[in-house]
């Protein structure tokens, strides 16, 4: 049985006063002023990694580039981390009854209903997220069955090492990998038909 969270404060600068093993809500989450960055996965705490490495931020900002530029005269929007996105059990969820807030490294919302001044209220179409040595296993397990589960259509795992970029498309409900794409490859979007990314771009800064 989840340990309900016990502390009340209407506002928490230190992160130290969380309960670890608690359950949280996104009311919860809008009270912590903390400088730590955290994500919420079904009301459990993840504390995301430190300041991202800089090739980290290089494969990002190649990325998020390439796909703002190719949105420019769509209705798609795109957004990078940290940009909230909340995941309701119902679209009508508060926020004392959400108890999912993650920030992927990038996004892309076709659906303008979704998106509020507080972010994003629903699944994205595309996700994107870059792994690091402490956030691999999340992006994985955790968050991977979270896309899933709420319907994002795409989800792009990076791996920077291997210059590897993997993608996995939403098919009946469950998601398929279309395989792993190298630095040599293009990449085309199925959710974002027309884009085609060179990958021997978005890897170019990582030696």
């Amino acid at each position: 049985m989840a340990t309900p969270y016990k502390v009340k404060e209407s506002r928490i600068d230190d992160i130290s006063l969380l309960e670890p093993e608690a359950t949280y809500s996104y009311a919860d989450y809008l009270k912590w002023t903390f400088e730590e960055r955290v994500e919420l996965i079904k009301g459990r705490l993840f504390k995301m990694s430190p300041a991202p490495r800089r090739t980290h931020q290089e494969i990002a900002g190649a990325i998020f580039t390439e796909v703002h530029h190719f949105l420019k005269t769509k209705n798609c929007r795109v957004y990078h981390a940290p940009f909230d996105v909340r995941f309701p059990s119902n679209q009508g969820d508060k926020d004392n009854q959400t108890f999912t807030v993650v920030q992927p490294d990038i996004c892309v919302v076709c659906d303008p209903a979704k998106l509020d001044d507080a972010g994003c209220k629903g699944a994205p179409d595309l996700v994107v997220e870059i792994l690091s040595p402490t956030t691999a296993s999340k992006d994985l397990n955790e968050k991977y069955h979270l896309y899933e589960e709420h319907g994002v259509k795409e989800y792009w795992v990076v791996y920077p090492g291997e210059n590897v970029l993997e993608i996995y498309e939403l098919i009946d409900r469950k998601y398929i990998s279309r395989g792993k794409f190298v630095r040599e490859d293009q990449v085309r979007s199925n959710v974002l038909k027309g884009l085609v990314l060179n990958l021997e771009d978005v890897f170019e800064e990582v030696s």
